[in-house]
C-alpha cells in the first residue's frame, strides 16, 4: 500500500483554498474551538483515510482518531474525528469528505465484486484498467488495492497489450499472428496480451502460444468454446474477460474457467454516503 504525498495533497488543497475561505473570514468568532466528525450512513470498505488525517494536519487540526484504510465499517460509524480552530475546520470539511466519498465509494464497489467473483472462483483475480478518473490516478489505485484488486495495467509502460488498432500495421492477422513469436523472443520477461473479440481470431491466438488471451464482449457460450479448446491445445495460456463487467453481471463471468476479470466499472460507481457532525467546543 502506499499514500498520496504532501505534495500531492497541497495542489489538491490549493485548488479548493487558493487564499483563504472567506466565508469564515468575515465571521467574527472564527476562532473558537471545534470538533468535527465524518462519519458513513452506508456499510463502507475504508480509503483514503491516512490521507484524509493529512489534509487536516496540514491545515493546523489535530487528529482524534480515524480508521486506517481497508477497515469494514457499518452505518454510522465514523471514519475521522478531528479538533481545531472552526476557521480550519471549515476548511477541512470538504476536502476531506469528498475525498473519502470518491475513495471508499470505489473502495467498496471492488470488494463487492471481487466477493462475488471469490464465491464461485477462488482462482480468479479482479483486475482494474487504466481507465482511472482523470488526475485522480493515484487515488482511484489506492482506492481499489484496498477493495482487494490489483490493477490491470498501471500504465502503458510496464505491460504488453494488443487492441486490435494495433494490428492494422500489419498486412493482415495471420501476418499479426506470424509475429507473435518474434515478440515473444524479443520481450523474454513480458507477457504478451492480445485482446480479441471472436471465435475464430482467439482459435488462432491460441494457436500460436499466446501468453494471455483477452476476451472483449464476447458471449457467454461463445467464451466457453474458447476455453474449452483453449483447455485442449494450450492449458498454459492464461484467459481475461472484459468489456461491459459490473456487479450486476460479475456473476455470470466469475462461473467461467477464467483467470481474471478486467472492469472499469467501480470508477464510475458514485460516492458514498458520508455525513459530517461539526461541534463547537464553548
Amino acid at each position: 500500500m502506499f499514500n498520496l504525498t504532501e505534495e500531492e495533497l497541497c495542489r489538491y488543497i490549493n485548488e479548493d483554498l487558493p487564499y483563504l475561505d472567506l466565508t469564515t473570514h468575515v465571521q467574527e468568532e472564527k476562532n473558537i474551538k471545534a470538533t468535527l466528525e465524518i462519519y458513513t450512513r452506508e456499510d463502507i470498505i475504508v480509503a483514503c483515510s491516512e490521507e484524509a488525517a493529512s489534509i487536516a494536519k496540514i491545515l493546523g487540526c489535530k487528529i482524534k482518531k480515524f480508521k486506517p484504510s481497508k477497515t469494514e465499517l457499518k452505518k454510522g460509524e465514523v471514519i475521522l474525528k478531528i479538533k481545531g480552530s472552526y476557521e480550519k475546520i471549515q476548511q477541512v470539511l470538504k476536502l476531506s469528505q469528498v475525498l473519502l466519498e470518491y475513495s471508499c465509494k470505489i473502495a467498496t464497489q471492488t470488494k463487492s465484486m471481487l466477493k462475488i467473483i471469490k464465491q464461485y472462483n477462488s482462482s480468479c483475480e479482479l483486475l482494474t484498467t487504466r481507465k482511472t478518473i482523470p488526475f485522480s490516478k493515484r487515488m482511484c489505485i489506492k482506492a481499489i488495492l484496498c477493495g482487494g484488486a490489483l490493477p490491470h495495467r498501471l500504465g502503458l509502460s510496464e505491460s504488453i497489450l494488443f487492441f486490435d488498432y494495433h494490428r492494422i500495421i500489419y498486412d493482415n492477422n495471420e501476418t499479426f499472428y506470424k509475429e507473435i513469436n518474434k515478440l515473444k523472443n524479443r520481450l523474454p520477461e513480458k507477457k504478451i496480451v492480445v485482446e480479441s473479440k471472436t471465435y475464430e481470431d482467439s482459435k488462432k491466438l491460441i494457436e500460436n502460444c499466446i501468453d494471455v488471451l483477452q476476451l472483449d464482449k464476447i458471449d457467454l457460450d461463445t467464451t466457453k468454446k474458447i476455453i474449452e479448446y483453449k483447455n485442449k491445445i494450450n492449458k498454459n495460456i492464461k484467459i481475461l474477460l472484459c468489456g461491459g463487467i459490473n456487479l450486476s453481471n460479475v456473476k455470470d463471468y466469475a462461473k467461467l474457467e477464467i483467470d481474471g476479470i478486467v472492469s472499469s466499472s467501480m470508477y464510475s460507481c458514485g460516492m458514498a454516503n458520508l455525513g459530517c457532525k461539526l461541534e463547537i467546543k464553548k
